[in-house]
């Protein structure tokens, strides 16, 4: 049997406790066509051993997009994106909790995605990284400005700050909680912010915007759009692509992937080409 046919199954506690019918389908679907070594984490520190003493295996995740976030970041943490190549078992408690492994490929369903991981071709893609060394698979969304005391995530004001110190910690809190939006009490107004890509001014402190969104484009390059704030004609979003995108003004919150992070008054993304591998359908 090869390397390629030894796996390290790490299965995420979320999904064990929302989905274990699925859970134990894909375990059998992967017990069937390789040598399989399952690990149960049950903490943050447990699930990054898991991968760092992985050995020859192949990392296979059965979770949701906060595991398959939280590995990634624990292998980027450990430089061995290079040289790792990821796979995953999309298991969410809903259908929004595993829209990123769908949006990137994955197939729906623990047979088709076990069967995937079996017999599915790596694929290189490309990463976004901020200036914290925080990673983004999917995407980043800067949401209008909300009340004092309001904001976009659930995680609460203490959590989200706490990511920003603890970068790390972003991914982490999947273990305990899904995210899901609170609408805020007060409707959401335009926010002031600058924004640069590859060192070009798309839009300035003077121009309201009603949005921002960073996603990886291919090619090492990400897509920018930028949406200003309108009052009677609409104005067309501002788009480019870059390398590096900045975003910086009053403080601010943002979505990358499923996690909130701020307030920040700054913040660099940087695009990695190819940085790390998933394995798809071929």
């Amino acid at each position: 049997m090869s390397a390629r046919d030894q796996l390290l199954v790490v299965i995420d506690p979320v999904a064990r406790r929302t989905d274990g019918e699925s859970v134990r389908i894909a375990k059998d679907v992967l017990g069937a066509g390789a040598g399989v070594r399952v690990c149960l984490p049950e903490s943050p520190e447990e699930f990054r051993k898991a991968l760092v003493r992985r050995g020859t295996r192949r990392p296979v995740v059965i979770g949701d997009d906060r595991a398959l976030l939280r590995a990634v970041t624990v292998l980027h943490g450990e430089r061995a994106l290079a040289s790792a190549v990821l796979s995953v078992v999309p298991v969410g408690a809903a259908a929004s909790a595993v829209r990123l492994a769908r949006g990137l490929g994955v197939p729906a369903g623990a047979v088709a995605a076990a069967r995937a991981v079996l017999e599915g071709t790596p694929r290189r893609l490309d990463l976004l990284v901020d200036d914290r060394d925080g990673v983004v698979l999917g995407d980043v969304r800067i949401p209008p400005v909300g009340p004092v005391g309001g904001h976009d995530g659930a995680d609460g004001g203490d959590a989200a700050v706490g990511g920003e110190r603890h970068p790390w910690l972003r991914t982490c809190q999947s273990l305990v909680r899904t995210l899901a939006v609170r609408p805020s009490r007060v409707p959401a107004g335009p926010s002031r912010l600058r924004v640069e890509a590859d060192g070009v001014t798309l839009v300035d402190l003077d121009q309201p915007v009603e949005g921002v969104s960073v996603v990886p484009g291919g090619g090492g390059l990400a897509r920018v759009e930028v949406h200003p704030a309108s009052v009677g004609a609409e104005i067309a979003p501002v788009r480019a692509r870059a390398r590096s995108v900045t975003v910086s003004g009053p403080d601010f919150r943002y979505r990358a992937d499923a996690v909130v992070t701020g307030p920040v008054r700054t913040r660099t993304w940087q695009v990695r080409p190819q940085a790390w591998g998933l394995t798809l359908p071929g």
